[in-house]
């Protein structure tokens, strides 16, 4: 027996997504986004790099502004308006008090009921070895959202005018080898393949397929994965931690 994926809590209404690079969100979970905007809730991005050691062939101080203009309108494709980067250098972030700190400040600054971040665990489903940012980010992540709610943990926060924030409800960790809850990726299948088609230049260095066919195909492959466990629909999958 195949344990079956339960729905996504739906009585929320803002989120903040936390992740390391430009594309994470694009490759994990945006099609779950671009459903949520489209029923009105309020999503916001925090990226703790511009991803400038993402493209071999491109100097770090252009690759950062390219990647930056890709990723705000990649955003915008799924209704998000509201992106930040933290500028933690890309490749070497380190999990600590800095990047926990500075999750919790946007924490307090949103106030968001669903905090997303990408898998924090060693591999990807015991075949790919996950990357330190993605686990240094993940694992901030989730310490910053209990870090948000006690003024005693950086309390100099508050002394910037950032009141505590203890209304995060859910963490939501998408592509997470362990997934638990999942939303139904085909209203929002359009909308996450433009939206990933939209960092074409990281796309082209990455691949010498067409970018529209490799972004489908991925996708495609992606999201059909775990409809077993869906009752055979198409999911974006995530491991759902309760607060």
């Amino acid at each position: 027996m195949t344990d079956q994926l339960a729905p996504m809590p739906t009585d929320w209404h803002r989120a903040l997504a936390v992740v390391a690079h430009p594309d994470d969100l694009e490759y994990g979970c945006a099609g779950a986004i671009a459903g949520w905007t489209d029923g009105g809730r309020e999503v916001a991005y925090l990226l703790a790099t511009r991803g400038e050691a993402g493209i071999d062939t491109v100097d770090p101080d252009r690759c950062a502004a390219v990647r930056e203009r890709e990723q705000r309108a990649s955003a915008a494709v799924v209704g998000v308006s509201s992106v930040e980067f933290l500028d933690h250098r890309d490749g070497v972030i380190e999990y600590g008090i800095d990047l926990r700190r500075d999750v919790a400040a946007a924490i307090r600054r949103h106030r968001p009921e669903l905090v997303i971040t990408l898998n924090h665990r060693e591999t990807f489903g015991g075949v790919y070895w996950n990357t330190p940012d993605h686990v240094a980010v993940g694992r901030a992540t989730l310490d910053a959202a209990a870090d948000a709610g006690n003024r005693w943990i950086f309390p100099e926060l508050a002394e910037q005018g950032l009141e505590p924030w203890g209304g995060v409800r859910w963490v939501a960790v998408a592509a997470s080898p362990h997934p638990t809850h999942a939303v139904d990726a085909g209203p929002g299948f359009e909308h996450a393949v433009r939206s990933l088609l939209e960092h074409r230049a990281y796309i082209e260095a990455l691949t010498d397929e067409e970018p529209e066919a490799y972004v489908r195909k991925f996708l495609t492959e992606t999201t059909a994965s775990s409809s077993e466990q869906f009752g055979g629909r198409p999911a974006v999958t995530f491991e759902l931690f309760s607060r």
